[in-house]
């Protein structure tokens, strides 16, 4: 916003940039300049996210350790390892301004994103073989549903976020890709939640109510929490929400 004479009403501290958060003024959430990147987990309402996702992951590994051990305990374990690593590879990205910064941060991002995608897609070929050895059916609990849609949509997210910043010729021209940048980061968001979701569900499939006894109630305050931790930061003007900030666009 800015006063009649044109001055800008709401003044960025300096080095941290000039996108508005969600909730918040601008440069409230973001990385200060000479800052290291692993900072970026803890900035803001950060704290609120990393509380809920470790909440979440404790909630569950004390479950399954909590229970006799088998081949499906690897499911919930890998699956909530994660979620637990991709919530940090939004956390790292979302305060990164500068040129530099969003450079460093999108190649944390996709190292995190790739180690992430590593343990769910081990978790669903856990319960796949389980599946299989206890002639059990597939896809048919809201759990399944809602996991299996999941899974399509992180594939589809993790390709083309990899090819709009590492292959943009992919798009014809990188202006061409970096046109969808907020549609990647809308899904990522819209993602995250489905696989929030996803756990919420499983709380309420058989095995869990008659083996695990993971708690919907703990997975419900846990998800909010992150939810909660992870909005407010969301950048205005990353999402096309606000007027865009003076340099070049980037992630």
């Amino acid at each position: 916003m800015a006063s009649a004479a044109g001055i800008p009403d709401v003044v960025a501290q300096e080095g941290l940039g000039e996108d508005e958060p969600l909730l918040g003024q601008a440069g409230d959430a973001s990385q200060q300049e000479g800052r290291p990147l692993y900072v970026n987990l803890i900035i803001g309402t950060a704290v609120i996210a990393q509380a809920g996702i470790v909440l979440l992951t404790a909630s569950v590994w004390a479950s399954i350790f909590l229970s006799p051990l088998m081949l499906f305990s690897a499911h919930p374990l890998l699956n909530s390892a994660g979620i637990l690593v991709l919530t940090q590879s939004i956390l790292v990205l979302q305060p990164t301004h500068t040129a530099g910064q969003k450079r460093q941060g999108t190649i944390a991002h996709a190292w995190l994103n790739n180690f992430g995608l590593d343990f769910l897609v081990a978790g669903l070929i856990v319960i796949e073989v389980n599946k299989f050895n206890h002639n059990g059916t597939h896809f048919e609990s809201p759990h399944a549903i809602l996991g299996l849609t999941t899974y399509i949509l992180l594939g589809i997210q993790t390709l083309v976020g990899f090819t709009q910043y590492f292959t943009p010729q992919l798009y014809g021209s990188l202006e061409r890709a970096k046109s969808i940048y907020k549609w990647h980061r809308i899904s990522g968001y819209v993602v995250l939640t489905f696989l929030l979701a996803t756990v919420a569900a499983a709380t309420q499939t058989d095995f869990n109510k008659q083996t695990l006894d993971i708690k919907l109630w703990a997975v419900l305050i846990s998800a909010a929490l992150v939810l909660i931790g992870v909005f407010p930061r969301i950048k205005k003007q990353k999402l096309g929400l606000g007027p865009k900030a003076s340099g070049a666009f980037g992630q």
